[in-house]
């Protein structure tokens, strides 16, 4: 330390949203959106699937995949997703094939019922952003939110998979 420069004023706690906290809104806002899915599902009459296992549906999308791809798309845990997969074939919300390439692997894709269930979600997705972005500036705030949370997911991933914390030593 040079005599110009004094001696260095502690580190304050940076101001501002934590992750801890943003990590939290996220928890309540998911079980919230399952809420709705599940509101949605019983004004259906649905009552042979959970709201998670609707999600696991979108996951799954239009396409054709692996069980081993969609619980690496999902983020899902090895035994839940079986229990999940397994009720959503039993219930003929999803298709279940052996591989033509590899007879030991499973190929899944949506039924015709799956379509259909996803397609009201949809619908009913769509009431529910109008009441969050009401207008253009609410729209593109709704974008700009999405944007960040898909920066914060890659940035955790990447310190979770390199434990890159960004230190600038």
């Amino acid at each position: 330390m040079s005599r110009t420069e004094g001696p260095q004023a502690p580190q304050a706690e940076p101001t501002g949203i934590t992750h801890i906290e943003i990590v939290r809104v996220i928890e309540r806002l998911h079980r919230r959106s399952l809420d709705l899915v599940r509101a949605d599902l019983i004004e259906a009459g649905i009552d042979d699937l959970s709201p998670s296992q609707v999600m696991m549906l979108f996951t799954i999308g239009s396409n054709e995949l692996s069980v081993r791809d969609l619980i690496e798309r999902g983020y899902y845990l090895g035994s839940n997703a079986s229990y999940s997969l397994k009720r959503l074939v039993e219930a003929e919300y999803v298709i279940r094939t052996a591989s033509e390439r590899d007879r030991r692997s499973a190929r899944i894709r949506l039924s015709e019922k799956g379509r259909a269930l996803c397609d009201l979600i949809r619908r009913n997705d769509k009431a529910y952003q109008q009441l969050v972005a009401r207008n253009e500036a609410e729209m593109r705030d709704l974008e700009t939110t999405f944007r960040t949370l898909k920066r914060i997911e890659q940035t955790w991933s990447n310190a979770v998979r390199y434990r890159d914390m960004g230190s600038d030593d």
